[in-house]
């Protein structure tokens, strides 16, 4: 797993191998996030990197965060309450000297703290088939961490219905996941 573009292009990161005790972890590709961050970056969906503050909920491994800073965003929180997610990210935010751009908030996408400024971007890749990828966004949202028409980036196993009060913009299916693209209100 690597950076795909920006500052960082090429830079691998940390992740997991099959046998280690994270391995229930499931990072976006590089194939599909180069795809997913080349339509994002477009200009269809304006300049959504460029001085971004992005939200990467159930985050993992933070390569969808981490590719977004790589990319211009200025500072990204990473939400998940594994330990072994925990460590991946402290390791990848070490291996790449963003520290000072990065917070990493080990509790569940489900139950957020209040925000310190809304997120103008944010990634939501939840367990499939579970129903939390809703429910970690009803929780954003009462937890300020939505900016005004924020750009939501969801990936699951199926296209996603858009909650009440958000656009749905596009839907894109890659492989095994489907990559569902929101507006904010």
């Amino acid at each position: 797993m690597r950076i795909i573009a920006g500052d960082w292009r090429g830079r691998a990161l940390t992740a997991v191998g099959k046998g280690d005790p994270g391995a229930h972890l499931r990072p976006t590709t590089d194939r599909v996030r180069e795809s997913l961050f080349n339509m994002l970056g477009g200009g269809r969906f304006g300049a959504p990197f460029d001085g971004a503050r992005v939200l990467d909920l159930f985050a993992g491994t933070g390569a969808l965060g981490l590719e977004a800073l790589s990319r211009g965003a200025d500072h990204a929180t990473f939400v998940d309450d594994g330990r072994v997610a925990q460590r991946l990210l402290r390791d990848n935010i070490r291996l790449l000297g963003c520290a000072d751009r990065a917070v990493v908030l080990g509790t569940s996408a489900l139950r957020l703290p209040a925000a310190p400024q809304p997120a103008t971007l944010v990634f939501l890749d939840p367990p499939y088939d579970k129903g939390f990828g809703a429910r970690a966004l009803a929780a954003a949202q009462a937890g300020g961490w939505l900016a005004p028409e924020a750009l939501i980036v969801w990936e699951e196993r199926l296209p996603q219905d858009a909650p009440e009060g958000f656009a749905l913009l596009d839907s894109r299916r890659y492989g095994d996941s489907t990559v569902t693209l929101l507006r904010a209100p």
